[in-house]
């Protein structure tokens, strides 16, 4: 009976009474406290959304202007726990009773004993030192002054009022447009591991100044030049024009670079907007910030010189723009491109393992294919390097049949751009030379592929596409090269491991002399086929890191079993 009455008692114990004390209900609340807790806060007070009516402060003799000129006011007061009217009282009779601010005659020795550096910041000094505010009942940390630490790290300051700081803007380089002189710094991007053979692409277009980067090239050029590189380039994935660029250490640095912008040369209030970040080690604390930050002095900037602001559309906008920190340094770029440029409007039958047309081209570059060269695919899929390849050969721009972003903004030139279209469709070849070669086991793929090549508008005796068995091919010549794309064994009859060293024998049998391009994500690929790879050249399949291993067929290597 002894350890039932004792659990009945602790189960007693572990049930509070209903009813409770104003105190014990005030415990129980949790609490938020920390930094982020109390600028939160203060936010709110600072922003009117505090407690302290402005009824109870006209009853008081406090008025909301003066609430404005000591914005810690109202979060310092709240903090105490007592009514609002007394709040407001003790408000006022503190605010009669502070001494003047301006005491030049009084060595700041006077109002912070304390102090063993003389040479500190003085804001300590004004309201009596840090050691003296912490005798005050009144004082709070939010309230003090703003310390080494804060001063150090503007980021953890609270939301001003006013989004506008008095400081400039922040200098750095910004475009003109309506300078013609003046030549724009475009960033063209593209899958990593595409950007040398994306440099020589631009300086074979004409682009001066070229220079490599990651992910990407930097090119000078005008609009003309915009224009042309969104036509021709077939390994970039996006043309983003630099408009502005300055060295940023807070949000509203961000904000200041934006609002210093001449965005009205490029959209308006009839346009929609997309504003997107990225950064590279970059002490922002919050991207999302950052991206509101720099929407809102775009819009704050279209609303002061045209009266409106823009509306915001993240699915179709008619302007976009990105933005990119790195380190203290913060670009902003506008979009010329809209879709990206690998969609070049005829792939709408896809296979089973798809491969971006940008990424195909530079597959082709990356081989040293030439037109006039043998090219066989023997996984060929939907055909998209086979028709990468057609293009190529026959002059079509990869961008002649689809829109571009920088049409639907003010400053497009349309003769100009109908005159680049009309030299561009001049300079199209009517058929290939030498016809390319394609094979896939699967008929339904097969199918895919010459509807593409259909929508592509290429003859249909470029392209041979047949239905076959890797195994079973025979060479279309006497040397060549294959660039295929393997699915893993998704449309082989055969396992993922059992085919590759079958396949190597046939391809050193059947392809001597030929050269063999396997792009794959599976990294031991070599020793499975039981070849020597001449080159692993990495590359990026959207997010998918793979290699695109070279190998050199040999038949005298081949030995008869």
């Amino acid at each position: 009976m002894s350890e039932q009455d004792s659990s009945k008692r602790s189960t007693l114990k572990l049930n509070p009474s209903t009813k409770k004390s104003a105190s014990n209900s005030r415990k129980a609340t949790p609490v938020r406290t920390g930094p982020r807790a109390r600028r939160l806060e203060q936010s709110a007070y600072e922003h009117g959304q505090g407690k302290i009516s402005a009824r109870t402060l006209a009853r008081t003799g406090v008025s909301i202007d003066k609430l404005k000129e000591d914005k810690n006011l109202s979060y310092r007061l709240s903090k105490t726990g007592m009514t609002e009217q007394r709040l407001a009282k003790q408000a006022a009779e503190r605010e009669a009773a502070r001494p003047q601010r301006d005491r030049p005659s009084v060595p700041s020795d006077a109002w912070n004993p304390r102090r063993r550096d003389d040479s500190r910041d003085s804001t300590h000094g004004a309201r009596g030192g840090r050691d003296n505010l912490r005798h005050d009942p009144h004082y709070r940390a939010d309230s003090r002054s703003p310390s080494r630490h804060q001063a150090k790290d503007s980021r953890r300051s609270a939301p001003r009022l006013d989004p506008r700081p008095s400081r400039p803007a922040p200098q750095g380089l910004n475009y003109n447009p309506d300078n013609p002189q003046q030549a724009a710094t475009v960033f063209a991007t593209c899958p990593q591991g595409l950007e040398e053979v994306l440099t020589q692409e631009l300086k074979h277009l004409g682009f001066a100044e070229v220079e490599s980067s990651r992910s990407g090239v930097y090119f000078k050029t005008d609009m003309l030049g915009v224009m042309k590189a969104n036509l021709y380039s077939r390994l970039a994935t996006r043309i983003l024009l630099q408009v502005a660029q300055a060295e940023v250490h807070s949000e509203d640095d961000i904000y200041q670079l934006a609002l210093a912008t001449a965005w009205e040369h490029y959209f308006g209030p009839e346009h929609t907007l997309r504003v997107d970040t990225s950064a590279i080690r970059s002490p922002m604390q919050s991207l999302h910030f950052c991206n509101l930050k720099a929407k809102d002095g775009i819009v704050d900037r279209i609303r002061d010189i045209e009266g409106e602001r823009p509306s915001i559309d993240t699915v179709r906008p008619d302007a976009k723009v990105h933005m990119f920190l790195y380190r203290d340094q913060a670009t902003l770029y506008l979009d010329t491109s809209g879709e990206s440029l690998f969609k070049r409007g005829w792939r709408l039958d896809k296979g089973s393992a798809p491969l971006r047309e940008n990424l195909a081209a530079g597959m082709l570059a990356l081989a040293g294919w030439e037109p006039g060269q043998t090219l066989l695919d023997p996984f060929c899929g939907s055909g998209t390097i086979l028709i990468e390849a057609a293009w190529w050969a026959q002059n079509v721009p990869p961008g002649l049949h689809r829109p571009f972003q920088f049409m639907r903004l003010r400053n497009h030139q349309k003769q100009l751009w109908h005159d680049l279209r009309d030299e561009a469709f001049a300079n199209i070849k009517p058929s290939l030379d030498t016809p390319l070669f394609g094979s896939d086991i699967s008929p339904a793929a097969i199918e895919a592929a010459r509807a593409n090549m259909e929508r592509a508008n290429i003859n249909a005796s470029s392209i041979h596409f047949e239905v076959s068995n890797v195994l079973d091919i025979e060479a279309p010549a006497e040397s060549g090269i294959i660039i295929t794309n393997p699915p893993y064994g998704e449309r082989l009859d055969t396992g993922q491991d059992t085919i590759w060293h079958p396949l190597s024998g046939h391809l050193k049998k059947e392809f001597d002399g030929w050269r063999v391009n396997i792009i794959t994500s599976d990294l031991e690929l070599p020793k499975k086929m039981r070849l020597k790879a001449q080159r692993r050249i990495p590359l990026y399949n959207g997010n998918l890191e793979t290699r695109m291993f070279v190998f050199d067929m040999v038949r005298a290597s081949f030995r008869e079993q």
